[in-house]
């Protein structure tokens, strides 16, 4: 029996199948270091975030979830039965998460609140956080990793934005159903940074990427 000429052809390959099994988003101020890198060159892991980095902590099964919003305008020809000429106006990224934990760091995403000025009352504890009759942008810099597990270990794909604010809040419920834990839900946006020059960067890594390489179209590592 002859083979199959798409056998032949086809370069599928599952191991190239990415699932964000795990992961994080880390905020910090918008005057703390830019991630350039994620991994240590010598075992490939993780290292370190720049100080000011924070973990919003747990979310909810929705992870990260970004968005792309891109805006064109088109000219259009007598005749022409597609756009003679198109032009972006406009290519936004958004980011949404809805934080289970109640901290620091989530309390000052939904709030708009500088947190560096939030002090609980010495005795008692309590914290209040007054929202300003016209409230002030406050602009971060986040960054959401995913994490996978492969046969050659963790693989990581990043997604850094040198400034983002909040631009959108979801509704907020008090109440007392098993699956509805108080949440602070926000919706972040990216601008550019106007000295790194970008307003988001992709970050891939970890030792399951490094040995996929060539097979994702990539030179292989000289070791």
């Amino acid at each position: 029996m002859a083979g199959s000429a798409y056998d032949d052809i086809q370069q599928r390959n599952a191991a190239l199948i990415f699932k964000a099994l795990q992961g994080s988003v880390f905020t910090a101020p918008s005057t703390a270091a830019a991630i350039t890198n994620l991994t240590d060159s010598g075992d490939k892991l993780l290292k370190a975030l720049p100080t000011g980095y924070e973990d919003v902590g747990w979310t909810s099964d929705d992870g990260a979830q970004f968005g792309r919003d891109v805006d064109t305008s088109d000219i259009t020809g007598w005749g022409s039965v597609e756009p003679l000429r198109s032009d972006v106006n406009s290519d936004v990224t958004t980011l949404q998460i809805a934080c289970l934990e109640t901290k620091k760091a989530t309390i000052g995403l939904y709030t708009g609140a500088d947190m560096a000025a939030a002090t609980p009352d010495p005795v008692s504890g309590e914290l209040s956080i007054e929202k300003p009759a016209r409230p002030s942008f406050r602009y971060y810099r986040v960054i959401a990793i995913a994490v996978d597990l492969t046969d050659d270990g963790e693989y990581y794909v990043a997604r850094f934005l040198p400034r983002a604010r909040v631009t959108d809040f979801d509704e907020q419920a008090m109440q007392s159903s098993d699956d509805s834990p108080l949440t602070w839900a926000v919706t972040l946006t990216s601008y550019q940074d106007a000295t790194l020059g970008y307003s988001e960067r992709y970050i891939f890594g970890g030792p399951g990427w490094a040995t996929r390489l060539a097979s994702m179209g990539f030179d292989a590592l000289a070791s």
